[in-house]
C-alpha cells in the first residue's frame, strides 16, 4: 500500500474515532466501567494496577498506595483517603468505597453498588 494511502487511511480512522467519541459525549454515553479489587488500586494516583498495592493501615481501615511516597501521603493526608461519588456527590472513604476502573485504568469511587449501577445506566 502506498504511503499516502496509509496516511489517508489512518487519518480517516482517527476522524471516525473522534466522531464516535463526540457522539458519545453529546448523548451522555459513558465509557464502561469494571469493578476492581481495592488492593489493586493506588488510592493516591487513582489508578488500577495488575499487582497488589502496598497496604496502609489508618484508624483501623486499609488503604493502598503504589510506592513509599503514596504510603506516606495516605497515612498523613485525610483528603488522599477520600473521594466524591460521581452520582450522589457525597464524600466517600476510599477504604470502603466500591471502586470501578475505566478502560485507561483510572478509577472512580462509589458509595455503593447501587450508585455504580446508576452511573453505568446514564
Amino acid at each position: 500500500m502506498p504511503r499516502t494511502l496509509k496516511v489517508l487511511s489512518l487519518a480517516a480512522l482517527c476522524f471516525a474515532l473522534i466522531a464516535v467519541l463526540a457522539f458519545a459525549a453529546e448523548n451522555g454515553i459513558r465509557p464502561a466501567l469494571k469493578q476492581v479489587e481495592t488492593k489493586k488500586v493506588c488510592m493516591v494516583n487513582n489508578q488500577v494496577f495488575e499487582k497488589d498495592q502496598i497496604p496502609v493501615q489508618v484508624e483501623g481501615k486499609t488503604y493502598y498506595g503504589c510506592c513509599e511516597m503514596c504510603k506516606e501521603r495516605l497515612a498523613k493526608d485525610v483528603e488522599a483517603r477520600t473521594a466524591v461519588d460521581p452520582v450522589t456527590g457525597k464524600k466517600v472513604d476510599k477504604a470502603t468505597a466500591v471502586i470501578a476502573a475505566m478502560e485507561d485504568g483510572k478509577v472512580l469511587y462509589f458509595e455503593s453498588q447501587e450508585t455504580l449501577a446508576q452511573y453505568q445506566k446514564k
